[in-house]
């Protein structure tokens, strides 16, 4: 049974699905490894890294679509890839499900498709298989640094002869894995940290790591029914969204850094600035917005593009800020992959290498969870 491991070509990435550390724990679960040459490159995992873990390479990812059981991949593959699968090909992946246009031609050719992103996240023994957390982590950490690096000013408070300066006033909008991360390390660099979310449950949170709650007056009804569902599922009243624009418009206002991190899984990530709210910014201020690859949070944001305003706001449109730090993240990704990987082997086939056999069950609670396309039929359920 071989794994394969493919070059990625998306624009921003720099991500592998396999590390060689990956290669190491597949081969004791009883694999085989082939790996595009330079699969790695861009992440620093050189081909003698991947050879000296146990993988063997390929010149070429046709030549790792024709020997691969199962392929691992960063982002989804090209239409022509899909054509060169054989049925009963597993895929596993970040396949971006509910945008995919490509999931028929998978079903169509008798592929088994594992979307990542899709695992749910509620069950313990699936944590280490969250590749959402795992990546959105890094991502919330590199997106104060690049906010560091693009604003004028220092972050932290300095007392000096020649008189004070104030620390970076910083907002967080999104109080996620990233939106925590981004929170603490803004916080460990000096700054003044504010955050808003639309789950009064994140309070504790947000303050365990050194940040100031963006307190949006709620009614005894509305604490009631937040406190019932944890703050997932709860929604607010149009009384309450307006206050909360009100607090955050405000906060927005006077901050010298904003990061904005939320997105919706299979929709367009919600507006969270308008351009009345830019207006109202201090010239020389930062804008990260995190969600610019699925519409952006802040109203005007271009992926992959850093925008000057007129009055002197830069809004940075962060494509993919995970493949910055593609070395470590490259090696997270794996990881998860690696325990997923684990759920899918046939405990009753031998452990030699290359005789391990799949047991794909869609009844298993992440296996079920996470298949896309099996037996050839779409289960997806559009949103």
């Amino acid at each position: 049974m071989k794994i394969g491991v493919i070059s990625v070509t998306a624009a921003h990435e720099k991500r592998v699905a396999l590390t060689p550390d990956g290669v190491k724990k597949l081969k004791k679960l009883g694999f085989e490894i082939i790996v595009q040459s330079g699969a790695g490159k861009e992440a620093y995992y050189t081909d003698m890294a991947y050879e000296k873990a146990g993988a063997s390479t390929a010149a070429t990812d046709s030549e790792v679509l024709a020997q691969a059981d199962i392929i691992t991949v960063v982002h989804d593959l090209s239409a022509e890839q899909i054509g060169q699968l054989a049925a009963g090909t597993v895929v596993i992946g970040m396949l971006d499900p509910y945008r995919n246009e490509q999931l028929e031609s998978y079903a169509s050719q008798g592929i088994t498709t594992f979307a990542m992103e899709l695992l749910p996240r509620t069950l313990s023994r699936a944590q280490n298989m969250d590749v959402l957390s795992s990546q959105a982590n890094l991502a919330g950490y590199k997106a104060v640094l690049l906010a560091a690096n693009e604003y004028v000013r220092p972050f932290p408070m300095f007392m000096t002869s020649a008189g004070t300066v104030k620390p970076a006033k910083v907002v967080i909008l999104g109080v996620g894995v990233a939106g925590l991360q981004a929170i603490a390390t803004a916080k460990r660099l000096g700054a003044v940290v504010e955050a808003s979310d639309l789950r009064p449950s994140v309070k504790d949170q947000v303050e365990s790591v050194g940040g100031k709650w963006l307190d949006v007056p709620m009614t005894e009804e509305e604490k009631a029914k937040a406190k019932a569902t944890g703050g997932y599922a709860w929604t607010p009243s149009e009384q309450y969204m307006k206050d909360q624009a009100i607090v955050v418009d405000k906060a927005v206002s006077n901050a010298d850094i904003v990061i904005t991190t939320a997105q919706i899984p299979g929709r367009n990530a919600p507006r969270l600035i308008h351009q009345a709210t830019i207006d109202k910014m201090k010239a020389g201020s930062v804008i990260i917005d995190m969600a610019a690859s699925t519409g952006g949070n802040v109203e005007g944001c271009i992926c992959g593009e850093t925008i000057m305003t007129d009055n002197g706001v830069r809004i940075i449109g962060a494509a993919n800020i995970p493949a910055m730090l593609a070395a470590q993240s490259s090696d997270l990704y794996a990881n998860n992959l690696v325990n997923f990987i684990k759920t899918l082997v046939d405990a009753d086939s031998a452990a030699a290498a290359g005789t391990r056999k799949l047991a794909i069950n869609m009844d298993d609670e992440i296996q079920g969870a996470l298949a896309v396309t099996h037996n050839s039929q779409v289960r997806l359920q559009k949103r």
